[in-house]
């Protein structure tokens, strides 16, 4: 199997540290990625600090992450500075991009025609989200005004996006489309789940650990819920990447693997299957 393509996700947001909002979008892309047989190997939540997301950028970069998806600040406040962020963890400048400031304007234009703003049209703050940096793609927007951003960097593609949820979801869904398809081809991922009548993970530990062993290229993992609820616990199994007969394999093989020692340790279990295919509801 193939190692599956890195991905980090760099939220910023005061709004979000504050508690003040929930922060959905980290959520969506971790179930997306994975189901495309990638890996999501770090989530960073920011604040409405240029320093430190250029940083955490710059950190990203240097260690060679496939893909970064960066969520929130882009639109026209002063705030809304991850471009600007993005533009100095790269090493490049900021320029006004024509493709992008066209986007705006042509969104704008439409929102005014439908009735939803008073005025179209630019002006400077709506033309702040124009400003990309220098080499950027920018995405269109389905749903809003701030068009999302596609930079390559080193070994990175810096992938940055809107912190409405509609519109994040919008961006990835119809203009990542072929991107996702390029990155993660017909990567996807297996998993099933073994619910387990019994509420104390430690009796399970000796069991758990010999199918780990046996089956390093499943991820393996109990999930403890708390004590007095339910007597039961869930058993994940998933393998990301490969061809979906191997992953299939692996997981029907580790399961029945730990089926038969819980049996012989007198504990009743039953299971549920699913198959990730990349969709995200």
């Amino acid at each position: 199997m193939s190692a599956p393509v890195t991905v980090e996700i760099l939220v910023v947001g005061n709004e979000l540290l504050r508690g003040e909002i929930l922060d959905t979008n980290t959520h969506w892309i971790c179930r997306l990625i994975n189901s495309r047989g990638g890996r999501v190997t770090r989530v960073t939540l920011l604040p409405d600090i240029e320093e430190e997301v250029a940083e955490a950028v710059r950190s990203a970069i240097a260690r060679g992450v496939g893909v970064v998806f960066t969520s929130g600040g882009l639109g026209p406040t002063d705030d809304d500075l991850t471009l600007a962020a993005v533009a100095k963890g790269a090493g490049v400048a900021l320029t006004l991009d024509a493709t992008a400031r066209e986007m705006v304007r042509q969104r704008y234009d439409d929102f005014h025609a439908q009735g939803v703003l008073a005025e179209g049209g630019l002006n400077p703050f709506r033309e702040k989200m124009a400003w990309l940096p220098t080499g950027a793609e920018p995405l269109h927007n389905p749903v809003g005004t701030a068009p999302g951003v596609l930079l390559r960097a080193g070994r990175s593609v810096i992938i940055s996006l809107p912190g409405v949820p509609p519109e994040l979801e919008g961006i990835v869904t119809h203009s990542l489309a072929d991107f996702m398809d390029q990155t993660f081809g017909a990567g996807g991922a297996f998993a099933r789940s073994l619910t387990v009548r019994c509420n104390d993970e430690s009796i399970m530990v000796p069991e758990l650990s010999r199918v780990v062993d046996r089956y390093p290229q499943v991820y393996i993992k109990s999930l403890a819920r708390a004590l007095g609820e339910v007597p039961e616990l869930d058993i994940l199994f998933t393998v990301i990447g490969g061809d979906a007969a191997m992953r299939q394999t692996l997981v029907d093989g580790a399961v029945a693997e730990l089926q038969q020692g819980l049996t012989a340790l007198s504990i009743a279990h039953w299971e549920k299957s699913r198959e990730a295919d990349g969709r995200v509801s």
